[in-house]
């Protein structure tokens, strides 16, 4: 299957530069998998397809502000750091820019010298292994010193910082945020817990491989990034519960999508399990857990979009996002939803 297979023609002016004020009024395009029909809803009409006894699966994962500016230490330069991935307690996997300055042994000063950097290895792709020096709480120095990593095709700053938070985020260590959860709202998530629907939580750190372009001409030749993941005891049995009583499982973005088939066995069982995964969902991939999947508009091109084809089919999804542009839905991050049960 070549990549060419996933592209779209997408304007660049509806790609949302920013959230709306409300964050369940953007649009929902609602997807039947069984019948190729296609609904034009808002996000608060969820509820509509939720149903007494289904499960919502949300990745509570909460985007650290890793992107860092700082100097190079003597020289005084200017850099940009981006933390991609922790390896220990003080040592990550980050880009840097200029990468021609970020030479092994390389040492860099952020804000008034609270936080210290020195460039130990040269990683994957040109990434640099870096180890950070500084007193108290590492997350502590990077709420005062980082700002969010938004994606690069946002170029409008971003005022207020938790609008790149789902409500619900919990667990530091994102890159990206899991985008498809940023429609929910706390009024809405009670709706849906009164009307019956269990909500679950898997915890998967998004990395910048999200946005990284599909390189190869054949996709099933393209090395997936890898991501850390990990679910409680507790959500695994209200999964599995679901599941043996007959209820759907509604996955809340890819990440959680593809946390569910990692963990998943045979039967569409999943087990309590962390680690990393490198999945790669594409079409002619069988789902093992998930019966529904809430998400975003993708990228062309993008494994994302290839995940969802998967989910449906590469004609009906096409054919959705062609009606997408044709309704001037926003697309990526901040744009709009759709669902496909």
């Amino acid at each position: 299957m070549k990549v060419t297979d996933f592209d779209f023609y997408l304007p660049e002016e509806l790609i949302a530069q920013h959230p709306l004020e409300k964050r369940d009024e953007s649009r929902l395009m609602v997807i039947s998998k069984d019948t190729g029909k296609i609904e034009h809803k808002r996000f608060k009409n969820i509820i509509e397809y939720l149903n007494d006894g289904d499960c919502l699966v949300l990745n509570n994962t909460r985007v650290l502000p890793a992107r860092l500016i700082g100097e190079k230490e003597n020289t005084g330069g200017k850099m940009e750091f981006l933390l991609l991935k922790r390896i220990d307690k003080d040592t990550w996997e980050t880009l840097v820019k200029p990468g021609k300055r970020a030479k092994v042994g390389s040492k860099f000063i952020f804000g008034n010298g609270e936080l210290k950097a020195k460039v130990k290895d040269i990683g994957e792709e040109g990434s640099r292994i870096v180890q950070f020096q500084y007193e108290g709480i590492f997350e502590e120095v990077l709420d005062k010193l980082g700002q969010m990593p938004l994606p690069p095709y946002i170029r409008e700053r971003l005022e207020d910082k938790e609008r790149y938070q789902t409500v619900y985020s919990k667990e530091n260590g994102s890159a990206a945020a899991p985008t498809a959860g940023l429609h929910f709202t706390e009024e809405l998530l009670k709706k849906i817990k009164d009307k019956g629907v269990k909500i679950a939580f898997v915890t998967l750190h998004v990395g910048l491989g999200t946005f990284r372009p599909v390189k190869v001409e054949n996709i099933e030749e393209h090395p997936m990034h890898s991501e850390y993941y990990t679910i409680l005891k507790e959500d695994v049995e209200l999964i599995n519960k679901t599941k043996r009583n007959g209820g759907r499982i509604i996955a809340v973005g890819t990440t959680s999508c593809r946390t569910l088939e990692t963990i998943s066995t045979i039967d569409g069982s999943v087990r309590e399990q962390s680690g990393w995964t490198n999945i790669f969902i594409y079409p002619g991939y069988k789902f093992k857990v998930v019966d529904a999947l809430i998400t975003n508009f993708h990228l062309p091109q993008s494994t994302l979009l290839m995940l969802v084809s998967a989910f449906s089919s590469r004609e009906l999804i096409l054919k959705a996002y062609s009606e997408a542009v044709e309704e001037k839905y926003r697309f990526f991050s901040f744009g709009d939803a759709m669902i496909i049960k």
